[in-house]
C-alpha cells in the first residue's frame, strides 16, 4: 500500500512542475498550464505594462501574448505582483485570456 501511494505522490508532483521562461528560470506551478510552447504563462512586451499609483496596468493586443485573440486592459495590484526572474513582464492567464492569474515584473530597485 504504500508503494502505490508513494508512486501516485511522485506521478503527481511531477505534474505540478512550472515551466520555464525563455531566459531559464520558471514560473511557479500554481501559475502555469502547459508548456514553453502553448503555456498560459508567457513574456510580454514592456511597451504594454505602464506602472501607476494604484499598480500596474497592462494593455494587451493580439500577438503580444499567444492566448490573445482581442484588447485586453487589466489593472493588477501592485502587491499582487511577483518578482520577475529575467527582469521583464510574464503574464500567465488561466483559465482564458479574460483571467489573469498571475503576474511577474522586473524589481523596482526602491
Amino acid at each position: 500500500m504504500r508503494s502505490i501511494l508513494t508512486c501516485v505522490m511522485i506521478a503527481y508532483a511531477s505534474l505540478a512542475t512550472a515551466h520555464d521562461a525563455p531566459s531559464g528560470w520558471s514560473y511557479d506551478p500554481y501559475c502555469c498550464n502547459g508548456n514553453s510552447h502553448n503555456g498560459d504563462c508567457q513574456m510580454i512586451p514592456s511597451k504594454s505594462v505602464a506602472v501607476t499609483p494604484g499598480g500596474y496596468r497592462v494593455t494587451l493586443m493580439p500577438g503580444d501574448h499567444r492566448l490573445v485573440t482581442h484588447a485586453h486592459v487589466f489593472l493588477l495590484p501592485m502587491t499582487k505582483a511577483m518578482q520577475s526572474g529575467d527582469n521583464d513582464y510574464h503574464l500567465c492567464l488561466f483559465p482564458n485570456e479574460d483571467t489573469p492569474r498571475c503576474f511577474y515584473a522586473p524589481e523596482m530597485g526602491f
